[in-house]
């Protein structure tokens, strides 16, 4: 059996930004990692780029967030750090995170995953790993669960809640890259569309959303593309793209949207997977007839890993609500701020976007962080304790890493304190939880902004 001080399963975008912080305290920090590379979504999942979280033109994510960007900036000389606070490379940024972790001195199990936890009384005592050659038991003193799906919190008997109203989930999306794109055509054609829909910017930062694409500007070439037998009916719903920095000539896709399917259950993750590749095959076909600039162009990526919004979420010692959204409220125990929209993926189609006021945000409580009926246990990422609806909007990339150092931070404060999350004093944590606002963009010609 193995000792650690923390150990955080999940490597993605909170889990190895938790690794990271917990490691420079001080702790004993070990990361697992299913996957082949760190960074989640945002590495394996081709979610890229980040969404917004600014005030103004400076960024509410401030900290390690701001570490990364830095440090893909430094292995990426393309990159125009000004306007690029929010675009990325996956595969640099995979490298970027990596480079972080070993540096702070974590541990990093690649190809592992949790196979049991072993609880008794609201303690985790130790959990069971699993890796190509079989399975080994470490005992951690505090765990953060950061793998997305609450996966320890709900192996240890915690009380986790998924879906929204009658149990409903947002849909999933496969994301894919299109290489060999003439990007210049690309802008044109959809620089003469409508106002309110496609917003491109330059090549370098191009993007293009439609809620749902047989409403747009873009409705006749998806009806022709439907009655040719191209696409079909349900294939483009939710129709995005954005360039990436260092890959020029290719687009990345946030689509095909893949409705009705649960992620938690095995059988239903892998018919999504199998129905989103069949989907992109036909938009790819799609791009190349219809769209120009696709005329020549490629599928270069399809992502390994599914992108998933939200499945459990656990009940922590608050619940952020929608009204602590709308109402921008402030909190003494605040470990992050936000002021992402609501931003529910309707299963019938479209998005239900709820926005804040332009120069307010609200904040989220370390409570959330920290699981009711668990002692030494702490989440980061999308599983925090928030409404489903709140959820929707504290689920970005900039935000699960602000969470990601706060518990990074409070697991390496309760090892040095001998003390269980729920007794971690607040004045303690503040120090380590950077709430002040981040770099300017000036220019902002490459900033997302909602």
């Amino acid at each position: 059996m193995l000792e650690f001080d923390v150990l955080v399963c999940g490597g993605g975008t909170a889990g190895a930004v938790a690794g990271i912080k917990a490691a420079r305290l001080g702790a004993n920090t070990l990361i697992v990692e299913e996957l082949s590379a760190l960074g989640g979504t945002q590495s394996m999942g081709w979610v890229t780029p980040m969404m917004p979280n600014y005030l103004g033109g400076r960024q509410l994510s401030a900290g390690l967030n701001l570490e990364i960007q830095e440090e893909h900036a430094a292995l990426s000389p393309e990159t125009d750090f000004e306007n690029a606070q929010v675009w990325y490379n996956p595969v640099v940024l995979s490298v970027a995170l990596e480079r972080l972790a070993v540096r702070a001195g974590a541990k990093i199990a690649f190809s592992t995953s949790v196979r049991s936890v072993a609880r008794q009384d609201g303690r985790v005592e130790s959990l069971t790993l699993s890796y190509p050659g079989g399975d080994w038991v470490v005992r951690p003193r505090i765990v953060v669960d950061a793998t997305g799906d609450a996966d320890v919190v709900h192996a240890a008997g915690g009380t986790t809640e998924s879906g929204g109203a009658g149990g409903r989930k947002q849909p999933v999306t496969l994301r894919f890259n299109l290489a060999n794109v003439e990007i210049s055509a690309v802008l044109r054609f959809f620089s003469g569309m409508s106002e309110g829909h496609g917003n491109p910017n330059r090549e370098d930062f191009l993007h293009i959303g439609y809620a749902e694409a047989k409403q747009s500007p873009i409705a006749d070439q998806v009806g022709e593309a439907i009655r040719a037998g191209v696409l079909e009916e349900d294939d483009l719903g939710y129709f995005q793209f954005f360039t990436m920095l260092g890959r020029p000539r290719e687009l990345a896709f946030n689509c095909p949207r893949i409705v009705g399917f649960d992620p938690l259950d095995p059988f239903e993750r892998s018919q999504a997977l199998v129905i989103g590749r069949q989907k992109i095959l036909r938009i790819h076909d799609f791009c190349r007839r219809f769209l120009p600039g696709f005329e020549e162009c490629y599928i270069s990526v399809i992502a390994p890993l599914l992108g998933i919004r939200e499945t459990r979420r656990i009940v922590g010692l608050y619940t952020l609500t929608e009204e602590d959204h709308q109402s921008c409220r402030k909190f003494e125990d605040a470990v992050a701020r936000n002021r992402y929209p609501i931003d529910i993926h309707l299963a019938e189609g479209g998005v239900e976007l709820k926005k804040l006021p332009a120069n307010d945000y609200h904040e989220i409580p370390y409570r959330c962080l920290v699981p009711r009926d668990l002692d030494n246990v702490l989440v980061a990422g999308r599983c925090l304790s928030a409404t489903f609806a709140a959820q929707s909007s504290v689920r970005i990339q900039p935000v699960c890493r602000a969470l990601g150092e706060a518990a990074g931070a409070a697991a390496a404060l309760c090892t040095d304190q001998n003390v269980n999350p729920k007794d971690l004093a607040y004045e303690l944590l503040r120090p380590h939880v950077d709430l002040s606002v981040g770099l300017e963009n000036v220019a902002g010609e490459g900033r997302l902004d909602w």
